[in-house]
């Protein structure tokens, strides 16, 4: 089961992730934050309100309320890895 072991803010709203499989990256998570028109994810709008993450129960949590699944967050840290591409669509994250 893939997991979120240690997360760190880089910039704008991106999070340097490393991964339980090994892995370590960046996920650019500016498109979901400003993009999603759920209630939820405007409070994340704001870079300071972003910046209060924290790491539990194997993902990121942002006020104890949002969390996104760390398949997701090693998507997009990976989407442009060609050896993952079947792995994303299994995960149904693309066609």
């Amino acid at each position: 089961m893939l997991s979120v072991l240690n997360a760190e803010y880089v910039e704008g709203y991106k999070l340097y992730l490393a991964f339980n499989n090994g892995r370590s990256g960046i996920a650019d998570l500016e498109k979901v934050v400003l993009n999603d028109k759920r209630p939820i994810f405007s409070k994340l709008k704001k870079e300071e309100d972003f910046k209060n993450f924290k790491v539990d129960h194997s993902t990121v949590i942002w006020s104890d309320e949002l969390d996104l699944a760390p398949e997701y967050l090693f998507y997009l840290a990976f989407v442009e890895d060609n050896k993952y591409q079947e792995q994303f669509k299994r995960w149904g994250y693309i066609t």
